[in-house]
């Protein structure tokens, strides 16, 4: 019998990249995977995958009570699942799968895709930020095993909570249709449209720049995101288009003209982070402007792929994204380096120390 993995997240898995790459790719070598997230009143139904999918449904859909509705319930179902290893994917699952792999004996991994207690949304909210901390505290140098997707943040696990945990990078496959050097005259924003993305900076960016936005993805600065577009009056100008399966986003960021992956520098999540898309940029040969944040920044120097930039400044702003389109050359050049990194920076490479993982288990 094969050896079963569950792993646990708080989405409703057809928009989660990472966690298709990683399921599908232990699935591919064997192992019987089941992903286990959310079922909410405007779920899709799922898409057909190579490995096993559970949603679990909720009636809050935000807020401390879907926190304590999902971790009980999937408390609940995990308790009763045959399972070789239980993985919590965040902190907001971690705390069901500690309890379970404890009371049953069962092995127990932690997949850390960001640092949880320093995002804004909970950096900045004294009281939550104190729950998640303690919850972090508790559970984390309880799962010995675990990976992360960068040095930086494996460092600060280790210097808090004592625990090696390994890289795994938000690397795509390597397709050639998603690639493209053909461009058309819009610009893109793909991921989460949550707070700290600088949307406040973006948005009014957008009346200094000829070329349309296209923001495909929702999250919780949406509704501030369409307030910002009312009020400058881009309603033509920037469109939000809402959440595409990955399989039909790669092919129209592959199109895009400029991507943008923007942090505000508030919080070690933001500044530590390494977004999907940041990748998903590169490898669709589509110039971008990132945040000169530590990890980009090191990803740059050899063969840059994209161009840094720190302001709250929308026309500092409006500037690099007109430079930069007008500037050929540079522009030519950095669609060339993304060609040669995606030879690097892909997930054939990094699926290799993903399941070198799972089999020292």
């Amino acid at each position: 019998m094969n050896k079963r993995i569950i792993f646990t997240v708080t989405n409703d898995l057809n928009f989660d990249q990472r966690m298709q790459r990683i399921a599908g790719s232990l699935a591919a070598a064997g192992y019987d995977v089941c992903l286990v997230g959310v079922k909410k009143k405007n779920s899709p139904p799922l898409l057909t995958l190579s490995f096993h999918q559970k949603r679990i449904p909720v009636w809050f859909e935000k807020g401390k009570l879907f926190y304590l509705e999902y971790m009980l319930k999937l408390f609940c179902w995990l308790l009763f699942q045959r399972a070789q290893i239980l993985c919590a994917i965040d902190l907001d699952t971690i705390l069901p799968v500690y309890l379970v792999s404890k009371m049953r004996g069962i092995p127990r991994v932690y997949d850390a895709h960001e640092l949880f207690c320093e995002m804004k949304e909970v950096v900045s909210r004294p009281m939550i930020y104190k729950t998640w901390k303690k919850i972090e505290a508790f559970c984390v140098p309880r799962f010995r095993i675990g990976y992360t997707v960068n040095e930086p943040i494996a460092h600060i696990f280790e210097k808090d909570y004592g625990v090696r945990y390994g890289v795994i990078r938000n690397v795509p496959k390597l397709s050639d249709s998603q690639f493209s050097l053909e461009k058309e005259p819009f610009l893109v924003y793909q991921g989460a449209v949550n707070e700290g993305r600088l949307f406040e900076v973006l948005i009014p960016a957008m009346q200094y720049v000829q070329l349309p936005l296209h923001i495909y993805g929702d999250g919780n600065f949406l509704d501030q995101t369409r307030e910002l577009i009312s009020r400058y009056g881009l309603q033509d100008k920037v469109l939000l288009k809402g959440k595409l399966s990955p399989s039909e986003l790669k092919l129209i960021t592959a199109r895009a003209s400029l991507g943008f992956t923007l942090f505000e520098d508030r919080g070690l999540s933001n500044y530590y982070s390494l977004a999907n898309r940041f990748f998903d940029y590169v490898h669709a040969g589509t110039p971008q402007l990132a945040v000169d944040f530590p990890v980009y920044r090191q990803l740059n120097r050899d063969f840059p792929v994209a161009v840094l930039i720190n302001t709250t400044d929308p026309a500092e702003l409006a500037a690099a994204i007109n430079n930069l389109l007008q500037d050929r050359l540079l522009y030519k050049q950095l669609q060339e380096n993304c060609l040669k990194m995606r030879q690097e920076w892909n997930w054939e490479k990094e699926e290799k120390a993903l399941l070198a993982i799972y089999q020292s288990i």
